[in-house]
Order: C-alpha cells, then structure tokens, then sequence
C-alpha cells in the first residue's frame, strides 16, 4: 500500500491538519497571485487588448482538451481508501497515454483552429503551446497524492516558486517586445517548473503501468468526472468561442481580460479551497461522520470573502480600471462591473461538487456540469448578439438558473436543507447590502470629481468599514467563530466537541 489508509484520526488532528492544508494551498495562492497580478498590471500596459484576444482564442481550444488530461483518474486516488502501488502506477500511465494524444491532437489541429478565428499566427501559438501537456503527467499525480495526505506546504513552496519564474518570463518577453508571445511562454515555464518541483516534492520513482486490468472502478470514477470536466468546458469557455466569430479581436482582448480579471477569486483563489476541502469531505465520509455541518461551515467561509470581494469589485469597477490599465482598457469598466456581480452566485455553484463527489456521487457533479453546458452557451448565443452588454446580460440570466439547479441536486445528497443555507449566508447577504448602499451614497456625494485613486480608497476603506461593523454589530458571533477557528492553537482543539472539529476546517 501507499500508506494511505483511512486510520480514523481524532477530531483535533483532523482538524488541525485541515486548517495547515488551507493555511499552505490558500496562501500560497494568495501569494502567488499577488506576484502574478502584479506584474500583470505591467504586462496590460505594455500589450493590447489585441494580443489579449489572440491568446484567448488559443485558451478556448487549451482548455477544452484539457477536460481529456487524466486528472479526473488521479482525483479518483482521494476518495478511494485504499490505495496500491499498482493502481498508483496504473495511473501514472493513464496521464502519459492521455496528455501525449493531446499534445498530438493540439499540434495536429491547430490550422483547422486558426482558419476558424481566421488569424495565422493562432496555429503557431498552439503548436507551442502543446508543450504544456507534456507536463501534465508530473503535476497531476504528484499534486494529488501529496493533496491525500493534506501535505500542501511544499506544493505551496512550488507554487510561488513557479509563479515568480513564470511571470519574470512574461515581463522580460513583454519589455522586449515580444508581445503576444509574453503570455504563449510564461505558462509553458510555469508548467515546466511544477513539473520538476512536484516530482521531486513526492520523492518516489513512480514506473508507468500501462497494464489497466482491475482499474475498473477507477476508470468509471475518472471517465465520470471527465465528463463532468468536459461540460465544464463548455460551459466556461462558450462565451469567447461564439463571440471569437462575432467580436474583432480587439473586443474579444476587451472581454476576455475583463472575465479573466473578474474570475480573480472563482478562478485562482475558489480551486485551491476546493482541493483542500474534497480530501477533507472524504476522510469525513470514510470515517462515518456527517458532511452537512462542515459543507455549511466551508460555504459560509468562502462567500464572507467573495461576497464583499466581488460587489466591492462591481461597485469601484470605473477607479480600479483607470488606475491600475489605463486609458486603452477604458471599455472594460462596465463589463467588469456587470460581471463581478454576479460572481458570487458562481462561487456557491462551485463549491457544491467537492461535497458530492467526496460522497462517491460524481453523478450529481456530472448532472450540474450538464445543466450549465445547456444553459450558460444558450444565453450566450441570443446575449452576443448585443454585443459586450449582451454577453454581460447573459451571465445575469443563467448563474441564476444554474445555481438552482445544483442546489436541487446536490442540497439532499449532502444533507442541508435550503432554510439552512439561507440562514447560514444571510448575516454575509446584509453585510454586502449595508456595504453597496454606503459606497453608493458616497460615490454619488462626496466623492464625485475627485480623482480615480482617491474614489477607489475611499469606496475601498469605507465598503470594509461598512461590511465588518455590520457583522460585529448584528452578528457578532460570525466573525468570533472565524476568528476561533483561525488562531485555535495545535492541541486547542483537545476539548473541542468531534462535530464541532470537524466543521472547523476552513
């Protein structure tokens, strides 16, 4: 065996090794795309919103046959109690047959895809860009056997490693004038980089099995989450497909790095929570405890910081963009300040897998990823023909629905009821309505003619004035039982009531 095997830990290491995982994948996130976004802000000013465009034409076809990469079959290394060396093996070489075809397929297609957008130098970026797939291997497998064991620190170490090397590619490439090109290079070096790290942050010479006899159940478990990661794909990248054929290059650069930079927490900062949270649900599950009260927990923590984070975002949208792009990304004032709005609504659809599939229901997961590949391209097709509003007005529409949708399906299966969840997010619901109402008041008072850095300050500093002293005053005891949470001390959770521990890991 791998040494993986479900030993029903007590309550306080339970929790205490939970709470290390977050602290090391968050964070380190946290960091990374401080460093990241940082440089990024240099890059939007030394590029156009035309090289933007043409990357994310090349980003559609990356990330739909990036459903095909095996990390679905490595996923299924979590949830499983028990896990051999074969099987590890067996995986192993499930992601190099898989990630090779893909590379193969990527170059081999890629003046189809440039004769679709009608842009040349589109098959040149994706012949490199194949590169990434061959990667892959080395970072799906290492990643999830560290994340089985809740051992996220060296990934965290990696991470900033990776993202400090890949962004000083990107800005030397952009400073020279490489243009485009800065952004095809710099993941293929990040990619790269994790791969080396994670390899070596494992520590075992891992020999590909290509023999996949008795790998039955992971295949079923990884064929479903691959589809699931294929719906996915439709679902989030149908937007740039259909308006790529609709929109110059130029307004698809204007809405693509307005959904990239809106996507800033459901995107770079939701994932890692996740993958703490699925190896946390399953030991849950493998160890007969309820998941319901932990889901509650973990969906209350992730919307007191993408709540306020996004209406705030909507709210500063027309400061922020001055300030920190500059006059050619103008434009994208109205279409960031549309979709940070509805972001929030996202993030609680989101965070409703990790639950159904540490339960050993991927079929819930797959049933919601299918929905939203029904719904999101149905609006974006009538919504593009309004242009970059069209596309924005479309979100409106379908988050909505597909959010009712999954907590339909997976609210039962977890064990919450909807009164529950209601009541759960209502003191951050009101914090946010006290917070716009107040930013609003005083953008329409005070701080009109005064210049953009000044308006974003003080919308900043009085929207997070406004959101905790709503909560301090009305719900004290939400921010005091964050607060516990975050500073209980290694063995502080000796006296802590099992269920109590055991919600406690975000």
């Amino acid at each position: 065996m791998v040494a993986m095997n479900a030993d029903n830990p007590p309550a306080s290491s339970f929790a205490a090794r939970v709470r290390s995982a977050v602290f090391w994948r968050w964070g380190g996130q946290v960091l990374a795309q401080l460093i990241t976004w940082s440089a990024t802000i240099i890059i939007v000013r030394l590029l156009d919103p035309h090289d933007y465009g043409l990357f994310a034409m090349t980003q559609t076809v990356l990330t739909a046959l990036n459903f095909l990469n095996g990390y679905a079959f490595a996923s299924s290394l979590i949830q499983s109690k028990e896990v051999s060396e074969r099987q590890v093996s067996q995986v192993f070489g499930m992601l190099l047959v898989s990630n090779g075809l893909i590379a193969s397929a990527q170059f081999l297609t890629a003046p189809l895809v440039a004769a679709y957008y009608g842009q040349p130098v589109i098959a040149q970026m994706l012949r490199v860009q194949a590169l990434v797939f061959l990667a892959t291997p080395f970072i799906a497998l290492p990643s999830e056997l560290l994340a089985r064991k809740l051992d996220f620190r060296r990934q965290a170490v990696i991470t900033l490693t990776c993202a400090s090397l890949g962004t000083a590619v990107a800005l030397t490439l952009a400073w020279k004038g490489y243009g485009v090109w800065a952004l095809v290079w710099a993941p293929i070096v990040t990619f790269t980089c994790r791969a080396i790290g994670l390899s070596l942050a494992w520590g075992r010479l891992i020999r590909p099995v290509f023999d996949f006899r008795g790998a039955g159940k992971m295949l079923g478990y990884g064929m479903t989450l691959t589809l699931c990661q294929l719906c996915w794909i439709v679902q989030s990248q149908a937007d740039i497909v259909i308006a790529g054929r609709h929109f110059t290059t130029h307004d698809l650069g204007i809405y693509s790095e307005a959904l990239f930079f809106t996507l800033i927490f459901n995107g770079r900062f939701l994932p890692p929570l996740n993958e703490v949270a699925y190896p946390a649900y399953a030991e849950l599950k493998n160890n007969g405890q309820p998941i319901g009260p932990a889901f509650l927990s973990t969906i209350r923590m992730i919307q007191m910081i993408a709540a306020p984070f996004y209406i705030g975002l909507s709210l500063v949208a027309a400061p922020l963009v001055t300030v920190f792009f500059g006059p050619k990304w103008l434009e994208m004032i109205p279409i960031v300040a549309g979709l940070a709005a509805v972001m929030p609504i996202m993030s609680l659809q989101i965070a409703c897998s990790p639950p159904t599939n540490a339960l050993g229901r991927p079929g819930i997961y797959l049933f919601t990823a299918a929905s939203g590949a029904l719904i999101m391209p149905l609006c974006y097709i009538f919504g593009v023909a309004n242009g970059l509003q069209g596309l924005v007005t479309a979100w409106h529409v379908a988050a909505p629905m597909l959010l009712a949708v999954t907590l339909a399906a997976a609210l039962p299966v977890i064990g919450v009821r909807f009164i529950d969840l209601i009541k759960t997010l209502l003191p951050v619901g009101a914090a946010c309505l006290a917070m716009a109402l107040v930013v609003r008041a005083l953008q329409m008072t005070i701080l009109v003619g005064l210049t953009p850095p000044v308006q974003l300050g003080a919308s900043a500093a009085a929207g997070a004035a406004t959101y905790f002293a709503t909560l301090r005053l009305i719900w004290p005891q939400v921010l005091s039982e964050v607060w516990l949470k975050l500073r209980q001390p290694k063995g502080g959770a000796a006296n802590t009531p099992p269920h109590e521990a055991e919600t406690a890991f975000i």
